[in-house]
């Protein structure tokens, strides 16, 4: 992430060159931690907790493809898989990808590209972040409680059945815990609004700001208005489930349907504020990297707006299948199409910025390019799904998976990845070794793609999505979930060597310059 110079010397490392204490060594001991209103302890306690649960989530995700190396019983029974799968869409979402960039990456960069010494509300800051612990605390008692297997969709009637005494448990402390994590999303975007528009720096008008700034405020608008939709949501949920109220459960005459549209008219916006924030690191690869201005400023910052507006409208596009009137339908699936012309413009202005730049392929810009290539076939995949004669038949199948985790793990997680290898001198003061940190990256790359790609084909062919065992054979599926257990594989050893990396700069790295890059 590259600041201006002016806003330098308020990053982490800069001033101990100097011998003048640092955010990281000007007050000492768990206290100074626990009770800091300093926004880059803040933005460090979220990045720790959000790579914590990035493991707990990826574990979950080993688990499922090695269950579905081959056909049958493998490592556990179906109904464990259900858990396994749940568990791990729901840690990675609420806990990982949602606050990843903002409340990390956010956290710790926007007051010093805004020219300003913190947040607009600090101790609201620190909240946050303990309202954030306080729900990981809610979703790990289900965890141990176990039992859940809903998806991280809570879809009824899954989530209101009675057989179970276990699984009623369970869901109830899951959808709290995700109740509360909202809460924490939403305190920390009427933060950033509010750091935004009343404390930017004097003569710093909309027009001057990062593309980065950009990209989180559009995260934040998300946020504060799509967040307490999922809350009402669950809460209703919960209210259901312990007081038999009637509202989503067909057995008390509810309407499940109703639900499919409460979550997802929030869950679609989330995908943006999944992937939005991503867009923005990327574009502070690109620049530096590229040694050229981003392409096309004013139309990159405004189709991040376009983006956050365009997410509310939607929602139908996950519902095709659900009994939705057919003029509904159309209507959802033409603006369903809308969507990829914002998205365009984000590639197409990357592209242009690349065109003729004099390019350095250091780790941070071969994740810059590496974001561009798999969010595009994600993007390009996601038109499929909005043609309705075309989903009817991808619905609920493995092709909705690839096109998720390209979106999501290819887009969003690999921005995140890239941000942290470029600000990781920020943070620390040290510098990683370059080449282990590319290596690294490329088998994170060939891993995913070999894992992910081949999911395309198992949904044209029709494997389910969520099952847990499936036909063998020659004319069976096998073959197909083998490579994408192999790619899983491999990318556990793309991670691994990130962690290896990076402990490795934090207890033998050499100091980090003042501009590394």
């Amino acid at each position: 992430m590259t600041v201006d110079a002016a806003a330098a010397p308020s990053g982490g490392h800069h001033d101990a060159h100097d011998g003048v204490p640092n955010y990281l060594t000007h007050e000492t001991g768990w206290k100074s931690w626990a009770f800091t209103i300093d926004h880059k302890r803040i933005g460090l306690m979220y990045l720790w907790s959000v790579i914590t649960a990035f493991i707990l989530g990826g574990v979950m995700a080993l688990l499922v493809r090695t269950e579905l190396m081959f056909p049958g019983e493998t490592l556990m029974e179906a109904d464990t898989y259900n858990q396994v799968f749940t568990l791990h869409g729901a840690i990675m979402v609420f806990l990982f990808i949602i606050p990843s960039i903002p409340a990390a990456l956010g956290n710790f960069f926007l007051p010093i590209m805004l020219g300003t010494k913190d947040v607009a509300f600090p101790k609201l800051n620190l909240g946050s972040f303990y309202i954030y612990v306080l729900g990981t605390i809610f979703t790990l008692i289900a965890i141990i409680v176990g039992n859940i297997d809903t998806g991280w969709t809570f879809y009824t009637p899954y989530s209101v059945g009675r057989n179970v005494t276990g699984a009623d448990v369970s869901v109830v402390w899951m959808t709290l815990g995700v109740f509360i994590l909202g809460f924490s999303s939403i305190l920390t975007g009427v933060n950033f609004i509010a750091t935004v528009h009343k404390m930017r720096a004097p003569g710093l008008h909309w027009k001057r700001l990062s593309l980065f700034i950009w990209g989180i405020y559009a995260t934040s608008v998300i946020q504060v208005l799509a967040t307490p939709v999922l809350a009402i949501t669950l809460f209703l949920l919960m209210m259901e489930k312990t007081l038999s109220i009637g509202i989503f459960d067909p057995q008390l005459g509810g309407d499940p349907v109703l639900f499919q549209h409460f979550f997802w008219f929030y869950s679609h916006p989330a995908v943006y504020i999944m992937i939005l924030p991503g867009m923005p690191v990327v574009n502070a690869l690109i620049a530096p990297f590229s040694h050229r201005k981003i392409f096309g400023y004013m139309f990159v910052a405004m189709s991040s707006v376009s983006l956050a507006l365009l997410g509310f409208l939607v929602w139908g596009h996950h519902m095709f299948t659900s009994g939705m009137s057919e003029y509904s339908t159309m209507v959802f699936s033409a603006l369903t199409f809308l969507v990829a012309i914002p998205s365009g413009v984000k590639i197409f202005n990357w592209v242009a910025t690349l065109y003729e730049g004099s390019i350095s392929f250091a780790s941070p810009m071969k994740y810059a390019l590496a974001f561009i290539a798999l969010f595009t076939i994600g993007g390009l995949t996601g038109l499929f799904l909005g043609i309705l004669s075309v989903d009817i038949h991808l619905h609920d199948t493995y092709f909705v998976v690839a096109h998720f985790h390209y979106v999501m793990m290819g887009g969003m997680v690999l921005a995140f990845v890239g941000g942290l290898h470029q600000c990781w001198h920020k943070f620390t003061g040290r510098m990683y070794n370059e080449c282990w940190a590319s290596i690294a990256g490329w088998l994170v790359f060939l891993g995913f793609n070999t894992t992910f790609f081949i999911q395309f084909f198992l949904g044209t062919h029709g494997m389910p999505r969520r099952y847990a065992t499936y036909e063998g054979g020659i004319d069976g599926f096998e073959m197909m979930h083998k490579i994408s257990t192999f790619g899983s594989w491999m990318l556990l050893v793309g991670f691994l060597l990130h962690l290896g990396v990076f402990v490795q700069s934090l207890v033998a790295g050499a100091k980090a310059p003042r501009n590394p890059w």
